[in-house]
């Protein structure tokens, strides 16, 4: 083959693509008079985050289940509540052994206290002691006091000596006692605290504003923790999944625009804007029914939609449309 057939075929394959280029934006139909449509119309349900509820770290019946599929619901609205009675009952130990380590607590310090005070009093003797054995150290200099006296106070500074060691050392004890009264207190504590966090998870309210999609439990079911009781829709944030035919995603931008309406309340149109394209190529869902002629690939599309009136709800069908400027 010679250098020029191969420039030849490169500029062709150029030129393909070129071709194919303009044929996805429009421009090869608008120069041959056969514009595309101002608008392009996709068709989709809406759908929500959804939040699953379960119990946590409890195991009991059923009690409260004041609500059914389809209502609606506040954040922080009860959902379902077991039979708290013996959680109830753990947070009641928990709470009386903190009063009584309490009450241990208070004793070693009262005993620190009276050990202080014995410390106290030792070292006042062991200091008039230690006077007086130098006062008849200096009488005996001058002849005034015998040798016994000075034997006799000698060994009352060393018996006094000895009795403040043992009173500091039963003030160290006295010391420990105490502090290992109070970390057997901050234990009982943080006991109770996990016990009413405990007895608190007997009861399941909603995060969110929503309605409730799916109720998986009955009233007076035994519920294991993590088993799902209930599905919340938050209808804050909502959107609209569509697909997109692949001689049109090239038209669509990200952030355009978008109108949307509903079989159920025809006339009425939310607004939206194109928030995700996938940028892979999928086969249509044998699910969807998209508004214009299917073809064998599409592209996958989220469009948020405001719904401050919260009358968009999982599941409904919508059609979507995107204006092109002319």
């Amino acid at each position: 083959m010679s250098k020029r057939a191969i420039i030849a075929g490169v500029v062709a394959v150029a030129l393909a693509g070129a071709a194919f280029g303009a044929f996805r934006s429009g421009w090869f139909a608008r120069w041959f008079g056969r514009a595309p449509p101002a608008s392009l119309t996709l068709s989709g349900n809406i759908e929500a985050h959804e939040s699953v509820l379960s119990f946590k770290a409890v195991q009991s019946r059923i009690v409260e289940l004041p609500f059914d599929e389809g209502q609606w619901v506040r954040k922080g609205t009860l959902i379902a509540r077991v039979d708290d009675a013996d959680y109830r009952q753990q947070v009641a130990i928990a709470q009386a052994a903190v009063a009584a380590l309490e009450r241990a607590l208070a004793a070693s310090g009262s005993n620190l206290a009276a050990a202080r005070q014995v410390l106290g009093a030792d070292a006042a003797d062991l200091r008039y002691k230690t006077l007086n054995d130098a006062r008849l150290r200096r009488l005996s200099a001058q002849g005034y006091v015998a040798r016994d006296s000075l034997d006799l106070a000698d060994a009352a500074v060393r018996a006094s000596q000895a009795v403040l060691q043992r009173d500091r050392a039963l003030e160290q004890a006295a010391e420990g006692n105490r502090q290992l009264a109070a970390a057997n207190v901050h234990n009982a504590q943080e006991s109770l605290k996990l016990a009413q966090i405990t007895a608190g998870y007997a009861t399941l309210l909603s995060p969110i504003d929503g309605v409730i999609l799916v109720r998986q439990a009955e009233l007076g079911e035994i519920v294991m923790p993590g088993v799902p009781v209930a599905t919340i829709a938050d209808l804050d944030h909502v959107w609209l999944r569509a697909y997109i035919n692949e001689p049109d995603v090239g038209r669509v931008r990200l952030g355009q625009a978008v109108e949307v309406t509903t079989d159920n309340q025809p006339g009425r149109v939310y607004r939206g804007r194109v928030a995700f394209i996938s940028d892979k190529a999928e086969f249509t869902p044998k699910s969807v029914e998209t508004h214009a002629e299917r073809v064998t690939l599409v592209y996958r599309a989220r469009i948020d939609i405001d719904n401050p009136a919260h009358a968009l709800v999982p599941g409904m069908p919508a059609d979507a449309t995107i204006r092109f400027p002319p």
